[in-house]
Order: structure tokens, then sequence, then C-alpha cells
């Protein structure tokens, strides 16, 4: 049986890379943002964090996640327009539920990342992105020390929460459940009624 998960990250597919042209016939794979971290980590990417629904979260916890980390684009840069709105009210309703049960809020946490809406939009009515700049070189460089930033802070959010709760009572439960299951199957195999 593989190891559990501890840390379960939700990922706009947009919020850190930079402006591009879209088109149906040049279609790049999102660029996910590296946290380096060393827990186990499953990473997933949803078009929009707008479409995270809180069953989606709360199953990341029944799984036995310690810590759900919501990434999302900046609100005034979302390509869906109010995606990063609703996650941020999703959010809030989910940790409303982890207080309500035990858990405790702060096992989830939302962070927010740049986005490219703005810059796509500039490229598709033909004007350049801010990193397609007379000076683009700086530009990217100044937007890559950011998103470089925003990365390290997210970092430590995700680590310094990870330490500060205990483990997930959901993942010992269901760790004990398993260990019922295994005992129940040694004793069938035993047992003969011969």
């Amino acid at each position: 049986m593989p190891d559990p998960v501890e840390i379960t990250l939700f990922i706009c597919a947009n919020c850190a890379r930079p402006g591009k042209m879209l088109t149906s016939a040049s279609r790049t794979p999102p660029a996910v943002p590296d946290l380096q971290l060393t827990n186990r980590v499953q990473q997933v990417i949803v078009p929009c964090t707008g479409r995270l629904q809180p069953e989606h979260i709360l199953r990341a916890f029944e799984a036995g996640s310690k810590i759900v980390s919501v990434v999302a684009c900046q609100e005034d840069n979302c390509h869906y327009a109010e995606g990063s709105r609703r996650c941020a009210l999703r959010v809030e309703y989910v940790q409303s539920i982890l207080q309500e049960i035990g858990l405790g809020a702060e096992r989830l946490l939302l962070s927010y990342l740049p986005g490219s809406a703005s810059g796509d939009l500039a490229l598709a009515a033909g004007k350049p992105a801010d990193s397609e700049s007379a000076d683009s070189e700086s530009a990217d460089s100044e937007s890559g020390e950011l998103l470089n930033v925003k990365l390290a802070d997210l970092r430590s959010q995700v680590i310094k929460a990870f330490h500060a709760v205990p483990p997930n009572p959901l993942r010992l439960s269901s760790d004990m459940l398993q260990e019922k299951y295994e005992d129940l199957s040694d004793l069938s195999e035993d047992d003969s009624d011969e």
C-alpha cells in the first residue's frame, strides 16, 4: 500500500505562467509551480480554482492529508473573471466546516499567485504583454523574481502550517480501520471448519 499523501495542493493552471497567445493549434501544458516540498505531496491542477467544490477539498482531508492548500490567481487577474473570488468564498466555507467538526480551519490554506489573464488578453488584442515591452529582458527578470518571492512565501506558509497542526485524525482512523480489515482477513484464512 503506498504511503498516504501528507499535503494536497489544488493549483490553478494559469496562476504561475507568463501571458501567451492562446490558439487551438498550440496548446501548451500548464506551468506548475515547484514548491520544492519534501513531504508526500499531491498536486491537482485545475483549469480554475473557481471550479473547485467543497467536496473536493473535504475528500483530500478524508484521504488523510494533513494540510490542503489552494493556489489561485489574484482576483483581478483570473481568466474566468470571478473564479478566484468564488474559490475564496468556498475555502472560507470549508474552513468553517473544518472548525465545526474539530479538525481546525488552519489546515486549509488559500494563496494567490499573479495569474496571466491580463497578459493573455493583451496578446490576443495584438498589444504587447507586460513581459514584451520595450525592455522585455528586465520585465521578464522582474516578473520572475516576483514569482520566485511569492513561491518562497507560499512554500514557507505550507511548511509552517504543516508543523503547526497535529496529525489528521481522519488518517489515523482510516489506518486503524485498514489494520482491522487486515486482521479480519488473517482470521478468515486461518479459520477452517473442517
